[in-house]
């Protein structure tokens, strides 16, 4: 039997978020995997009681003794945030650049598990050997410390997987973009580029983090009050430039929110921020005069436990904003967002408070590449075929349209679970359908989409919750039914109305069947469920959760 090389989105394409790439080598008979990439995206209020949604990993659990290991391009949490949720149930190897494994280990001392055996570091623009995928990390720049692609070497050929990744002439913080390895890279010859679709809707470049800094610090400079900076915590070059605009004009910096200190530790440990001001402790920020601090913030997507809302909403223990002070959203506003954002910085105005963001000031450059950025690793690389990812469809059709701008021979659209063979084929094309998927993060346990919580929660969020307990006496009397009701529209004066009605609904099921008799439990409860349903329905539109217990003395 022939040997392919194979590709695998579990999660990523068809969406921003959730990246999890799959690649195997071999045949049927003898297959070997590895996994780029395990990242979360975040949900929203359609799912109540969610915070985090990762790909369902059943196919490539199925597969772990053939895995080789998982490979991380980066650390953002869209690329790492579901490791310590999946690991455990594949317990393999995972190989990353320095700053990304501090960041993987502090997820799983959170869980309490040592992966101090199994976390393998990789250094900048290195080699890894894994069976037969000879990988180079291509060091690369984007929003977040040691972005890399990924050049997996087969006995069949080359793909590059560039992860996330933009060109930034002047990143001010970590190794620049790699442009002669990627060059190289393409006279070697590229049978398929994996490639980023983010901002394949926009002309022109990403931009550089150069620029912003430039930008703020003329912002800053014009300020009189105290000053609050929210950006994403993962930005070190983001969070080195308000340090500079704060040692530039003066001002003590404080750094508000477990993700910024986290990030600024971990960017510390491995050799980044050297030289800074030295951040004051939050506890001590109401000893400084407002117009000599800068706070830099969590929250910059208006989350309901981030720094920021808790600020604006005067309930932060430590920090507090008064009006003429200043806040700016270092920051591009995610869709999905807009909603809580808004509400936020309409706050913010309505307390007199000035209000900075990106749609009055240039306080932000996004990560990720432009159409021009496209233009110059597609010559430089030169592939013989664009698959795009980290996109939603829109971008990833939009992108096909853009390679064959570039006249790339072929491309292929693809979403989760396709399975595609890149090589031996004249083109990459999609040979099989894997299983794929959501899981939600409930609590502590994860469950799957179809899950009978989700189902449930999702149920009583709409319609609301309704309780009825049947109290009948060891002659087959029936006593007044216990009713209780939550989320359920009525007028405080129709209450009882609502309660009088049921009970006479449930009298009425009740008589047409023998008390006594247990074994007409099941039927008699789905008839007064349904009864009670249909009545709370015809008074208030909606149809409850409802719950009836039966209770016998």
């Amino acid at each position: 039997m022939k040997d392919e090389l194979l590709f695998c989105p579990l999660g990523g394409s068809g969406e921003i978020g959730m990246n999890m790439n799959l690649y195997a080598f071999g045949n049927e008979e003898n297959r070997k995997w590895i996994v780029v990439d395990m990242g979360v995206t975040f949900a929203d209020d359609s799912i109540p009681g969610i915070d985090l949604i990762f790909p369902d990993p059943s196919f490539l659990i199925d597969k772990k003794k053939d895995l080789l290991g998982i490979v991380l391009t980066h650390a953002h949490e869209d690329h790492i945030g579901a490791i310590a949720h999946i690991w455990p149930q594949l317990n393999c190897n995972i190989y990353a650049t320095p700053f990304t494994a501090v960041l993987v280990q502090e997820k799983f001392k959170e869980k309490k598990i040592d992966i101090s055996s199994k976390i393998k570091i990789v250094q900048l623009n290195s080699n890894l050997k894994l069976g037969p995928f000879n990988i180079d990390f291509v060091t690369l720049t984007h929003s977040i410390l040691e972005p890399n692609g990924l050049s997996i070497n087969t006995p069949l050929g080359t793909v590059l997987h560039t992860g996330d990744w933009k060109i930034d002439p002047n990143p001010l913080i970590g190794n620049n973009f790699d442009k002669q390895k990627l060059v190289d890279i393409g006279k070697k010859g590229v049978i398929a580029m994996i490639c980023d679709s983010t901002n394949v809707l926009y002309p022109g470049r990403a931009g550089s983090e150069s620029d912003v800094r430039d930008s703020l610090l003329n912002i800053i400079e014009k300020q009189k009050k105290k000053i609050v900076v929210t950006s994403f915590a993962s930005n070190v070059a983001r969070m080195e430039t308000v340090f500079y605009c704060a040692k530039k004009t003066n001002r003590k910096i404080c750094l508000v929110g477990r993700s910024m200190l986290r990030i600024y530790k971990a960017a510390r440990q491995c050799g980044y921020l050297g030289n800074l001001l030295e951040p004051i402790d939050v506890k001590d920020s109401s000893k400084i005069p407002r117009e000599e601090i800068i706070f830099l913030c969590t929250g910059s997507q208006g989350e309901p436990m981030g720094a920021m809302n808790r600020v604006i909403n005067d309930t932060h223990p430590d920090v507090y904003i008064e009006a003429g002070d200043t806040i700016i959203f270092s920051s591009k506003m995610i869709p999905g967002n807009e909603k809580k954002l808004y509400k936020l910085q309409n706050l913010i105005t309505k307390k007199d408070i000035n209000l900075i963001t990106e749609e009055n000031a240039f306080v932000h450059v996004s990560g990720h590449p432009n159409r021009d950025d496209l233009k110059d690793m597609y010559s430089w690389v030169k592939p013989n075929c664009v698959i795009p990812v980290h996109g939603e469809h829109r971008h990833m059709k939009e992108h096909i349209s853009f390679s064959k701008e570039m006249q790339v021979p072929y491309s292929l659209q693809v979403e989760n679970g396709d399975i595609i063979k890149l090589i031996p084929s004249k083109n990459a094309k999609i040979v099989d359908k894997a299983p794929s998927g959501k899981m939600y993060l409930d609590g502590e346990v994860s469950v799957n989409s179809e899950s009978r919580s989700i189902k449930e929660r999702r149920n009583l969020a709409s319609n609301g919750y309704l309780e009825v307990t049947i109290i009948i006496s060891e002659s087959g009397k029936l006593t007044k039914p216990i009713i209780s009701f939550k989320g359920i529209p009525n007028k405080e004066e129709d209450a009882d109305d609502i309660i009088f009605d049921m009970e006479g609904e449930i009298h009425k099921v009740c008589k047409s069947f023998s008390l006594e008799n247990k074994k007409h439990e099941k039927n008699l409860i789905e008839s007064i469920k349904n009864n009670c349903r249909r009545l709370i329905k015809d008074k208030t539109g909606k149809k409850p959760y409802t719950n009836i217990n039966i209770a016998r003395l």
